[in-house]
């Protein structure tokens, strides 16, 4: 069992089952997650709990936050029982939700103030990789904090790479999501046109994966679209939400430009589905 003592701050649809990860690796967990019914299957796993974001840094070595936005990650560290109001020495805190660069250079600076190392670490991936602990994790920050963390990030990972300062791992995230989008966007047209033509979804989303096109995203999402089902994986008004901050950052490229108008149209309807679920702003065009 490892002596490293982690604080994990959200358990949502990511955070719950890469936190488990941990916990099986044989670190001590702590958590805390603003809804408190969440914790409750947590603890059976055997992590402890924590009252308040300062609370929980005291008791812990490393915290890992895995949250869904600037918002959520200003509260956590700027509010009245947050992490910087603890005033702690030496941690190293990890934050690996999809948040703005411009957030994470901002927390960067106050954590080092105080003398603790911020790393922004999101992750490339979903649920099912979260569950497998085969997430692809990218890092902006000091490479001696990162050294300190790889192996515990390798426990949620297939791959982490440090990509340079604070705010790099955010500008690789949003980077990546742009072509999430840009796929997604590609394979419902690809879809649409081939259905308008009289293929049959099935037929198509066989031939593209056994093509070089094929890809473990199209064929999963591709299955989705011919089962109708969009329960999310990943929810569409996440994408948005990536793309609206990819665009803060200088998206202005054809395919950005158009996949971004096509997912802030599509977020007020669909925004809870899956992203596949593009394909019905899409189709009804």
């Amino acid at each position: 069992m490892s002596t490293t003592k982690i604080g994990w701050i959200g358990l949502g649809t990511m955070g719950n089952p890469m936190s488990q990860q941990l916990i099986k690796a044989g670190y001590p967990v702590t958590v805390y997650n603003r809804t408190k019914e969440k914790e409750d299957a947590i603890k059976e796993q055997g992590a402890t709990t924590a009252a308040t974001p300062s609370a929980l840094i005291h008791q812990t070595d490393v915290v890992i936050i895995m949250v869904s936005d600037d918002k959520a990650i200003q509260n956590i560290f700027y509010g009245d029982e947050g992490l910087l109001s603890a005033k702690t020495f030496g941690k190293v805190i990890v934050n690996m939700s999809t948040v703005s660069p411009a957030i994470s250079k901002e927390v960067a600076a106050k954590c080092l103030e105080q003398g603790n190392h911020y790393l922004d670490a999101p992750v490339s991936g979903s649920v099912k990789q979260a569950q497998e602990g085969t997430l692809v994790v990218m890092v902006g920050g000091d490479a001696a904090a990162f050294k300190q963390v790889k192996t515990i990030l390798e426990k949620l990972g297939k791959l982490a790479m440090l990509v340079g300062d604070n705010g790099a791992g955010n500008v690789a995230k949003l980077a990546i999501n742009t072509l999430l989008g840009i796929a997604a966007q590609g394979l419902a047209e690809a879809i649409i046109l081939a259905k308008n033509n009289g293929i049959d979804p099935g037929d198509l989303t066989t031939l593209i994966n056994n093509s070089a096109l094929g890809s473990p995203f199209g064929k999963i999402k591709g299955d989705a679209i011919v089962t109708d089902n969009y329960k999310a994986a990943f929810a569409l008004k996440l994408i948005a939400k990536d793309l609206r901050l990819a665009k803060d950052i200088g998206l202005s490229t054809p395919l950005g430009e158009t996949v971004y108008q096509t997912f802030q149209q599509a977020e007020a309807e669909y925004g809870n589905e899956d992203i596949i679920a593009i394909i019905k702003q899409v189709d009804h065009k």
